[in-house]
Formats: structure tokens, C-alpha cells, sequence
């Protein structure tokens, strides 16, 4: 198939350059011709609250791919959809994960065009009130079919665009070719003795993901509990100052370690090494890109049981998973993974992380291609499509009305 995948790549950071960069490179390895259409930024600053929003070591780049446009840039939109219809491919592949790229979405998938295939991380963005909900669907009805990463948001999606084709696929872990660092180097460096144990929160920190519970069930834990806790992310916002300031409220100085800003690449390598836990304290979610990073390097997870993580993170084989917004259940967690645990976890962790592939995830991708294909949806707009729908359903009722 001939396909144009929009969206972040190289040299942009972040979650979804780095899963669209990997869905590309399976697509070319499954022997699809892909024009892969990228941005030059992601967001205003006004927008995202973060820091430089680049980092060559995220993603690697892909031959042949274009950075033609900011999604909040409208006089490069034009540009960027003519080059796409000039591709002339079998179907648009389009990442949605916030209500601020919906505008540009609305623009490119305006009128006559190929099929598009919405790639949902978020169904609504964390905390989204009612205008960006409504923004959400906006770009949503405009899609033919959609690729998620969880079962329960295959589910309100089915509810939601019926007689779209809907698949649900978790994302599978995106590995380098970098060396893995050795865990008792790292840990010498980060000055961690053999007989502590460190506890990791990594990635993007923001109010859903609960890293205020985490610190409050380290409070809770006894003054000779070997675990320590490292926070490494970019916090949203002001929450940094927020959580600087309940450790030392907590007096946890001691054993928590908070390292804000973007984390590199090779520092993360670093962390996921020298980590004896991965630990996803968050309130709500869909499912999280960095569990299944961990799987695959053996390091259990301890999650609460939100979204899809439960599909992802098998609950006493590859790590715990316990109520949400709860600091009791994280700490009882903690305290029972003290002892020996710890290595069967990690063993099951590195054998569970082989049942979600790239290759897979493609595969599911191509199904819903290909159920576009056979209901004929060579066109084109949700507007288009829902009168397609109406007139089948007309003829279908007409058929009943003849044989009755």
C-alpha cells in the first residue's frame, strides 16, 4: 500500500515522535510505501509549558521525511496537503492525542481525499472540559477508522463513529540500537547501595499521573525501608515547585531524588538500568509508552489499575497493579516487593514484553485499512461517509420491505 503518515518525528521529542517515527519504520519493513509528513514544531510556548521541545537522540530520522508545516502555523497547511494528495496514497494515517493540533486536522481532512486512519492515544485530552471534547470530535468525525491503544477505548470509540472499523493494538515497546548501561556501574554513579532499592517515575509530569500520591506513600514507608525514589521528567507548569515543596514538607529529602527538565536518551538508558521498579502512581490515564520501554529491559512496573495499563502490565507476573489515588496501596506495594519478588517480577517482566511487536502493531493497522477497502470507502469526508452509511441502511430496509 501506498500510506502518509502525519505527524512529530525528527528532531522533535516526546511520546508521540517517538511512536510515530516507529510505526513508519514498521510500515517500510512491511513493505509499504510511506510518505511520512512531519512538523517543524509541535506547540506554541504559550501552549506547552515545557522546555525546548527538540532532541536528535529521541528518534531517528526517516529518509525521505518532510518537515512542511506547524500545526499552528495556518499558511503552511495548504503546503503540506497538496503534497499529500499529490502522493495519491491509499490512506492517511493521522496520530491523535490533543485538542491542539485540531484546527490543522480540521483544514487536512477537509473535501475530497484519501480514507484517514486516526491513531488514538487520548480519545480527550487529560482534564478536557466540554470546548475540547468538542474540538475532539470535530477531527474524529472527519476519520473512516481508528487504531487504539486500549480495549476500553476501542469501546467508546465503536460506541461512538458506528460502522467505522475500530482496532485496538497496546504499544509495543520502542527500543535503540544504543548500549544498554550496566546496572552495578549506574548505580555506583548514582551512589545507590547493593542492598537499597530504587523506585522510578519517568516522563512528563503532570497532575493526572499522581506523582503527589507517590510522594505521600514514601511518606508512609518505615525509616528502614531500603527504597529510594527518583522523579525524572519535565514537570507541566508550576507543579515542579508544587512537588519541591511537599518533599521537603514530608521530610523526604533524604530518599527522593526529583530531577526535572527534559531527560536525554542516553540518561534515560541510565535510569531504566539502575531502576529496581518502575512505578505509575497515575489517577487516570489510557496507557503509557514507558511500560512497555521497561518490560522489555526486564524492570517490573507497579501501576495503578487505570485505562489499559491492566492490559499491558500482567498483574503478579510483570508487576503490580493497585487502586488509584491511593499513597496506603502504593507503600503496602512497596513494602511487599522488599523481599524476593523483586526477581520473579523481573523475569516475567522480560517475557511479557514479547507479546506486543511493532510488526503486530502495523498488522493491526493494515486491518483496518483493508475493512475500509471492503466497504468500498474510497472517499473522503465523515459527512461523506454518514450519507453512504444512511443510503445502505435505506436500501437494506427496502430489501426487508420486498421479501416480506
Amino acid at each position: 500500500m501506498r500510506l502518509t503518515v502525519f505527524g512529530p518525528g525528527f528532531p522533535l521529542r516526546g511520546g508521540i515522535a517517538t511512536t510515530t517515527t516507529a510505526l513508519v519504520q514498521a510500515l517500510e519493513g512491511r513493505g509499504h510505501q510511506v510518505q511520512f509528513l512531519a512538523p517543524s514544531r509541535q506547540y506554541p510556548r504559550w501552549l506547552y509549558p515545557g522546555g525546548d521541545e527538540r532532541d536528535p537522540e529521541a528518534c531517528p530520522q526517516i529518509a525521505g521525511s518532510q518537515a512542511l508545516f506547524a500545526p499552528f502555523e495556518p499558511w503552511t497547511w495548504p503546503r503540506v496537503r497538496r503534497q499529500a494528495l499529490e502522493y495519491n496514497a491509499d490512506a492517511w494515517i493521522i496520530p491523535y492525542w490533543t485538542w491542539a493540533w485540531a484546527p490543522f486536522w480540521r483544514f487536512l481532512l477537509l473535501g475530497s481525499r484519501p480514507p484517514a486512519i486516526a491513531v488514538v492515544h487520548n480519545l480527550h485530552d487529560h482534564g478536557a472540559g466540554a470546548f475540547r471534547r468538542w474540538a475532539a470530535l470535530g477531527v474524529l468525525n472527519r476519520c473512516q477508522g481508528f487504531l487504539t491503544h486500549a480495549r476500553f477505548l476501542k469501546t467508546a470509540l465503536v460506541e461512538s463513529f458506528s460502522g467505522a472499523p475500530v482496532a485496538a493494538y497496546p504499544l509495543p515497546p520502542v527500543t535503540s540500537s544504543r548500549p544498554i548501561p550496566e546496572k552495578p556501574a549506574v548505580r555506583r554513579r548514582m551512589d545507590i547501595g547493593p542492598e537499597e532499592r530504587l523506585a522510578l517515575f519517568l516522563g512528563l509530569i503532570r497532575p493526572y499521573k499522581g506523582v503527589d500520591v507517590l510522594l505521600e506513600a514514601f511518606a508512609r514507608l518505615s525509616e528502614s525501608s531500603p527504597w529510594r525514589l527518583v522523579v525524572a521528567g519535565e514537570p507541566w507548569g508550576g507543579l515542579g515547585r508544587t512537588l519541591s515543596a511537599q518533599v521537603e514538607t514530608l521530610h523526604l529529602s533524604d530518599r527522593v531524588e526529583l530531577k526535572f527538565g527534559w531527560i536525554p536518551e542516553t540518561e534515560v538508558d541510565g535510569l531504566l538500568s539502575a531502576a529496581d521498579i518502575l512505578v505509575l502512581p497515575y489517577r487516570s490515564g489510557t496507557q503509557s509508552a514507558v511500560a512497555p520501554m521497561a518490560l522489555s529491559r526486564g524492570l517490573p512496573v507497579l501501576s495503578t489499575d487505570v485505562g489499559g495499563l491492566g492490559e499491558v502490565i500482567e498483574d503478579g507476573v510483570a508487576g503490580l497493579l493497585v487502586e488509584p489515588d491511593s499513597p496506603q496501596a502504593l507503600a503496602d506495594a512497596l513494602v511487599d516487593l522488599e523481599g524476593e519478588g523483586l526477581a520473579r517480577l523481573a523475569a516475567g517482566a522480560l517475557a511479557s514484553s514479547d507479546r506486543w511487536t511493532w510488526a503486530g502493531y502495523a498488522e493491526a493497522l493494515e486491518g483496518v485499512v483493508g475493512r475500509l477497502e471492503t466497504r468500498n470507502w474510497k472517499l473522503e469526508t465523515g459527512a461523506t461517509r454518514r450519507a453512504a452509511t444512511k443510503r445502505h441502511e435505506k436500501a437494506q430496509k427496502g430489501k426487508k420491505t420486498d421479501s416480506d
